[in-house]
């Protein structure tokens, strides 16, 4: 079976959705194919689900502006569509004066970042948020809040569907070859079908160096390696002391192990780095070990034998553990010379607090019909 369209968004994450949406309002005619069951069965339904304020992304980057406009947006979009959030805050903490001076660069970060609302607190401040912390100063993010990711895709899906976008399930992107006409696009799965079509958005998550790879008329050079970053959950027996989010000072590949809630009031802990070199969602119980003794420098109470394998989530790296974290890549015509074509790299946190910005500069990046 051959269908023509003019638009195929690939990946029906946080990101896909969230183009694939503002392409159809844009007033073109998409299709969103996924390769599994339905939206968000990949690494958008495993994170911490957290609205990131954009503190620690170095300024001018596309994940500290991003960030920071994502934010705005997804506030409002969550406002409009009854989807639920708490803007709770976050405490970022320094248990010793080494972490202190770390905290005071995240702070000089996050101005110029255009966060104008981060507050330095002493320990006794901090205490009187969170009695149960201990440190020796923090930073207040009053932004910072969660989300129901699941309820966020769903709504991200409804508008995009009632703006005339199709969803195709169950159908993998096998092969592509761009020619002056467009693309021509090999789809697997049960109905296997031939696609065509003049634009073409690779917004496939941990899989987006794959897919670009099969794109016959992309050069390799601009197809980034693929790097697996996993981190695990763990979840609190019972209610923590806690009613706003803690972070402790951030780690080279991540923000270390912190403390969320979810919508329900329940903690978990997470996530951890672990380097892997193929996806594997399972939690290794043995990990908790190393949970007790991040969490105890912040919170000294943690009980004994009180965390549980939650779930885990892979970071869609594009550098290695040696290599300084990399930005987002928005790979547009204007880069590798395709007309029409746009691969998503490295889509990492703060991926779903950007979605919708970054749906916005997909769609600049198409330019006009």
């Amino acid at each position: 079976m051959s269908v023509d369209i003019e638009c195929v968004v690939v990946g029906a994450g946080v990101v896909g959705l969230a183009v694939a949406r503002a392409l159809a309002r844009s007033g073109r005619e998409v299709i969103l194919v996924e390769a599994g069951e339905g939206i968000g069965v990949g690494i958008s339904s495993r994170n911490s689900e957290v609205i990131h304020a954009g503190i620690y992304y170095p300024s001018g980057s596309l994940k500290a502006q991003l960030c920071v406009e994502g934010k705005q947006r997804l506030y409002a979009f969550c406002d409009e569509r009854g989807v639920g959030y708490q803007r709770l805050g976050k405490l970022i903490v320094a248990t010793d004066d080494v972490q202190r001076g770390a905290l005071q660069k995240l702070l000089e970060q996050g101005a110029r970042n255009g966060v104008d609302d981060l507050q330095w607190l002493d320990a006794n401040q901090a205490r009187d948020l969170e009695p149960a912390l201990s440190c020796v100063a923090a930073l207040w993010s009053p932004s910072t809040g969660i989300v129901d990711s699941h309820a966020l895709m769903l709504a991200l899906q409804a508008d995009a569907e009632a703006a005339g976008a199709s969803m195709a399930f169950h159908t993998p992107l096998m092969s592509a070859r761009y020619s002056e006409h467009g693309f021509e696009l090999q789809m697997g799965g049960v109905q296997p079908m031939t696609l065509s079509c003049r634009e073409l958005i690779n917004c496939a998550g941990l899989s987006a160096p794959q897919v670009a790879s099969r794109i016959e008329g992309l050069s390799s050079r601009y197809v980034p390696t693929a790097r697996l970053c996993k981190g695990s959950y763990f979840s609190f027996s019972g209610r923590a002391p806690f009613r706003h989010l803690v972070y402790p000072a951030p780690e080279s590949a991540g923000l270390g192990v912190h403390m969320t809630l979810d919508l329900g009031g329940q903690a978990r802990f997470g996530p951890d780095v672990e380097w892997v070199d193929h996806v594997d969602y399972r939690v290794d119980p043995r990990r908790a070990d190393g949970f007790y003794e991040a969490i105890r420098r912040y919170w000294p109470a943690l009980p004994d034998d009180s965390l549980q394998p939650a779930y885990s989530g892979i970071r869609p790296k594009i550098t290695g553990p040696t290599e300084p974290a990399a930005d987002f890549i928005i790979s547009d015509p204007a880069t590798h010379g395709v007309p029409g074509l746009v691969n998503l790299f490295g889509i990492e946190s703060p991926g779903l607090t950007s979605c919708l910005a970054l749906a916005e500069r997909v769609t600049r990046a198409l330019g006009d019909r």
